[in-house]
């Protein structure tokens, strides 16, 4: 028998109306319809009171319609019918069958149908090779109809072969949800074989922000990797479904899906091949085999079917035979070795000789056997990590291992895939296909750069910023080089608020050291007289966002002190400001020494129209201004450095008004000048170096910036100024507060 219901929003006082080609539902006669109900908890779902008995027609066709107060009639669409088949039922299937339609006006090309009430699988009936189907709502047959989907359509393939085929899928199983339950309802089957049937949009990928792609994509294919590595702990052979469709892709999806199904053909196992089956060029299902953007209808399952079977007919699955799988170990005679876990994601590295190891790219009999081996490429990461010991292995795509180390007598080390890290890949904070940033527990974290390029991390890349929120505020520092710079990371509540620089192909470990409160930060704020400052901060990786005197010209020492005094109050307003054509730059009336060169654009026409070049100063250094004072009020010390010739009188007059704006707060005014320092002795908080920092010889003569760079440096670390304790602001401040 079949009950029928689909969605349908409707006013108060109609109905939906079930009229077709049988006397039971009317003979295409709205008059003796069958009225379908609703109730306050189903609503918008309408449902057929009494289950249909289909009578002995072939094919049953039929129409909703919606029944107004007053008499209309409203027909859901004109041309095709619904229709169902009407087929011999006996037995313990002779149950009632929900027809679902899906919503009202939307007719499927083909129908869907499940069990009102679940039907138990019969006890098998063989004792041959024992499949599990283990994945989501594709995998347990859902839209197609009577859920005979792919799946069970290969299981009666498999079973008239003498094998024995039970699904375990769950309706929305993600790679998380699977491997949280997969001891549970996998391990008490004892399979001898595992498909493992997941898809890219139950991990939420058809809608997440662009930036998160790369992310779901590798906690995806991780997570099917640990997947793989249970079923070979159960000592059963793993199976992979395919990625597959989703109506809701577009072009940019599809090149993520084609990625994913390009590694999965290389991690050894069988793949079902359904990609190219079943997807379009977007990435969508191909038309008329979807019954909504999620998952295909009967034809979809029957193609999906159809790759499948001609993958595992190639595969051991035609037989009840499983291939032998080899765990491939390296050894020496002097007690030297190098092991591999079964799944391929632990290397294991002992040496019980009395001599040092080297373990090179060049040991060509350790890497011919590690050739044999399932390694993921990638990185490794010790589980214990100690000092003089490396902390990672970079696995290439052949397999061998790219890292070298010595291995010191008596070392026993064991390295896991990175991403395998974390059970369910929850603690996977950020990645974009060559960054990753994995939270080990509260107090650990691991930055991976798997790129080819050294990587610099930075609170102006808000994704990485903002993904360690996760991590509890604080400084955390590289325990195994604890002194090596930009080996520091300073996480506060919205992220991270430090930089710090990963080399190529290789993995830095950061433990919790203490809290923000407990060491002293120092901020760097620039005071002109031009940009040399800024310049000599970004060799030495020390800048970030931009402030009021980065980008300007201020030539007198006085104009910077009203400026701060008045918190640059009229600084970008457009009445105080006026362009020179000969000049190229836009100068400022009330503060005459100051100008600025970087603001007009290319496609600006200044001599016609200066109001976007007046609002994007204005966005500019409303910024820059917010900034200034962030800074000022959150960091601990305070260094600020001018450049270029300044007098005694300015210098006090400055200092004064800076004292008056930190209150309180340490400070120290840094002066780069060629001038004898004699002239601001006894002067505090001024400490003054007899120096020529020209902006214009650095951008002629790379070497003259390296070299200034390297003197600005050697001051900054006499100060006790580095990357350890640089306050780093961020480019959109909270609050000022």
């Amino acid at each position: 028998m079949y009950q029928f219901q689909l969605g349908a929003h409707t006013q108060p006082g109609e109905c939906i109306g079930l009229v077709g080609n049988t006397p039971e539902l009317g003979a295409w006669d709205p008059a003796h319809c069958i009225r379908l109900q609703t109730s306050r908890d189903r609503y918008p779902i309408w449902w057929t009171d009494l289950p249909i008995q289909p009578g002995d027609r072939s094919q049953l066709e039929y129409k909703y319609i919606r029944l107004h107060p007053d008499g209309q009639v409203e027909w859901e669409s004109w041309g095709a019918n619904r229709w169902v088949p009407i087929e011999p039922i006996a037995g313990a299937d002779a149950d009632t069958w929900v027809v679902d339609d899906g919503v009202f006006g939307y007719v499927q090309p083909y129908p869907f149908s499940y069990p009102l009430v679940p039907i138990r699988e019969p006890a098998p009936s063989s004792t041959g090779l024992k499949v599990v189907v283990v994945g989501s709502s594709v995998a347990a047959g859902h839209k197609a109809w009577r859920l005979q989907g792919w799946a069970q359509q290969l299981a009666q393939t498999m079973q008239q072969r003498g094998q024995v085929w039970v699904n375990r899928s769950e309706v929305g199983a993600s790679v998380t949800r699977t491997i949280a339950r997969f001891a549970s309802v996998v391990g008490p089957e004892r399979p001898d074989v595992v498909i493992l049937a997941l898809s890219l949009g139950n991990e939420g990928f058809a809608h997440c922000l662009p930036e998160e792609r790369s992310l779901l994509q590798q906690r995806f294919e991780h997570g099917l990797k640990r997947l793989i590595g249970m079923v070979r702990a159960l000592g059963a052979q793993p199976v992979l479904g395919d990625v597959y469709a989703h109506n809701d892709y577009t072009s940019d999806h599809a090149a993520y899906l084609w990625e994913t199904h390009r590694r999965m053909m290389t991690w050894g196992v069988p793949v079902l091949n359904w990609l190219e089956a079943i997807a379009d060029g977007q990435g969508r299902w191909k038309p008329g085999i979807s019954y909504d953007p999620a998952h295909p209808n009967t034809l979809g399952h029957q193609g999906m079917y159809e790759a499948a079977l001609a993958v595992l007919d190639q595969q051991f699955l035609g037989s009840d035979r499983l291939p032998e799988v080899d765990q491939p170990t390296f050894r020496d005679a002097a007690g030297f070795e190098l092991s591999v876990s079964p799944d391929g994601q632990a290397i294991t590295i002992r040496n019980a000789s009395p001599y040092d190891y080297s373990l090179t790219p060049d040991w060509t009999s350790l890497h011919t056997a590690l050739g044999q081996a399932p390694l993921i490429p990638g990185l490794y990461l010790t589980t214990q990590p100690q000092a003089g010991q490396m902390p990672y292995l970079w696995v290439q795509q052949d397999g061998a291992i790219a890292s070298s180390m010595v291995v010191p007598p008596g070392c026993c080390v064991t390295y896991r895939a990175a991403y395998t890290e974390s059970p369910d890949h929850t603690n996977l904070l950020f990645y974009d296909g060559q960054l990753g940033i994995l939270k080990q527990d509260d107090q650990h974290l691991w930055i991976m750069n798997e790129s080819e390029y050294e990587f610099n991390i930075h609170p102006m890349w808000q994704a990485v910023r903002r993904s360690l929120r996760a991590m509890p505020p604080g400084v955390y520092s590289d325990p195994l080089e604890p002194d090596a710079p930009f080996r520091t990371l300073m996480i506060g509540p919205d992220g991270l608020e430090s930089r710090a620089k990963i080399l190529p192909r290789s993995a830095i470990l950061f433990r919790y050291q203490c809290g923000l409160s407990d060491i002293s930060r120092v901020a760097i704020l620039p005071l002109g007289d031009r940009c040399a400052v800024r310049m000599m901060l970004y060799k030495m990786g020390y800048d970030g966002p931009a402030f009021p005197f980065d980008l300007t010209r201020t030539t007198l020492i006085s104009d910077v002190a009203d400026m701060i005094e008045n918190r640059f109050t009229d600084m970008w307003k457009p009445d105080l400001l006026h362009y020179s054509p000969s000049a190229g730059r836009i100068y400022h009336t009330k503060w005459t020494g100051l100008s600025f060169a970087h603001e007009v654009e290319e496609s600006d026409r200044p001599l016609e129209d200066m109001t976007p070049i007046y609002e994007r100063m204005r966005r500019r250094y409303t910024s820059r201004s917010d900034r200034f004072w962030y800074t000022l009020n959150h960091c601990d010390k305070v260094l600020f450095i001018r450049t270029g010739w300044a007098d005694r009188d300015g210098v006090l007059d400055l200092v004064q008004k800076l004292e008056a704006q930190c209150q309180g707060k340490p400070f120290h005014l840094l002066l780069l000048s060629p001038q004898r320092s004699s002239e601001f002795s006894d002067m505090p908080h001024v400490l003054h170096y007899s120096q020529e920092f020209n902006p214009d010889r650095m951008y002629d003569d790379l070497d003259h910036w390296l070299d200034r760079t390297e003197i600005l440096r050697t001051i900054l670390e006499s100060l006790g100024v580095s990357s350890k304790n640089l306050f780093w602001c961020p480019p959109t401040v909270p609050s000022l507060q």
